[in-house]
């Protein structure tokens, strides 16, 4: 059970009552703009919801599980999701019944 991203579109654009041209240029935008602030090193959060931030990444010693040769993993970035407390209250109820 999950939602591709046209689905989304037209889900939202039913509940705004606007377009899905609207509503996928505004995902478009949003999308953006993560992506540039959370690779500038900024958190961003939207408050109750969630909260995405660049996370560092130690360099560190591994192994080549094929030779079990020593090699050195560079430093490097990742990204965190972090749900807020309307998401997390949100995923704590029931879920409904799927529909067949």
């Amino acid at each position: 059970m999950a939602k591709n991203r046209s689905e989304l579109v037209a889900e939202v654009a039913a509940k705004a009552e606007t377009s899905q041209a609207a509503v996928n240029n505004v995902l478009d935008a949003v999308f953006s703009v993560f992506e540039s602030s959370v690779a500038a090193g900024e958190k961003i959060t939207i408050p109750g919801w969630l909260a995405v931030e660049r996370t560092d990444r130690a360099a560190r010693t591994g192994r080549n599980p094929q030779t079990g040769e020593t090699i050195q993993i560079p430093a490097g970035h990742s990204v965190k999701l972090t749900a807020g407390s309307k998401l997390k209250a949100a995923v704590a109820k029931k879920a409904p019944a799927k529909k067949k």
